[in-house]
């Protein structure tokens, strides 16, 4: 389904990213892992799916710096000739009740998830734009959807990352460009796993499916987004949360 396409996905050492990127591999991307500098896992996950038979390298860097980002897409174009899938992921959390919440933690998390994004999303639409073809996923989240307490700096990171979503979809659809954003609900990971049981089952109990996501679930909404089928879907917000939100 995405035989010859070549993706790019920041934070893709483990996680989300990870499985996203073992998914789109999967199914014939070449894969470009990326995450920050210090981290141990992307090595270790791009060879994890060159295991698998893909073309894959990694590229560490940061993604607030507009330079390292400017060497993640070069790269990447350098390594297999384009950049066909792009898919913001790399993402923090510094959680707190916001009279609580520092200064730094608001910054920090506000940089990294928002400006980040953006800065990614402007360098990787210029060899898109030369294709004419290109499907940009952003990684939101229903706590920028409804808010969450708590969240004050993230949900307004993933909601400013649903609005440049859809500003992205409209100012290069006609080069042949698309972006949507998909917005995980609750989904089974080593931090939702570090939550009170009390926490747990009262989002539990609210999810009309009966079941926490897991990583494959997002991955798999992400492949489709990813793929010419849907082909015609564009600007919009796909929450992937057993009904949490409708």
């Amino acid at each position: 389904m995405l035989k010859g396409k070549t993706a790019i996905i920041t934070g893709s050492g483990r996680g989300i990213g990870k499985a996203v990127a073992v998914k789109l591999a999967s199914l014939g991307a070449n894969i470009v892992i990326n995450d920050i500098p210090a981290s141990a896992d992307a090595d270790a996950t791009a060879e994890e799916i060159r295991g698998m038979g893909a073309q894959c390298i990694s590229i560490k860097g940061d993604i607030t710096d507009i330079n390292d980002v400017k060497a993640l897409v070069d790269g990447a174009v350098k390594e297999f000739g384009g950049v066909d899938i792009f898919v913001n992921n790399a993402g923090i959390t510094r959680d707190s009740l916001m009279l609580r919440m520092s200064e730094e933690d608001w910054d920090m998390v506000l940089n990294i998830n928002l400006k980040g994004a953006f800065n990614c999303i402007k360098t990787v639409v210029r060899p898109m734009m030369k294709q004419r073809s290109g499907s940009i996923i952003n990684m939101a989240s229903i706590s920028g959807v409804i808010g969450n307490a708590g969240q004050a700096n993230y949900s307004a990171s993933k909601a400013g990352l649903i609005g440049l979503t859809k500003t992205t979809a409209k100012e290069f659809s006609s080069r042949g460009i698309r972006c949507n954003a998909v917005a995980p609900g609750f989904i089974k990971s080593a931090m939702t796993d570090k939550l009170a049981e009390d926490t747990k089952k009262k989002y539990y109990d609210a999810i009309p499916l009966g079941r926490f996501g897991t990583v494959d679930d997002i991955a798999d909404c992400v492949a489709f987004l990813a793929s010419d089928m849907s082909s015609y879907i564009t600007g919009q917000v796909i929450c992937v949360d057993g009904g949490l939100v409708m």
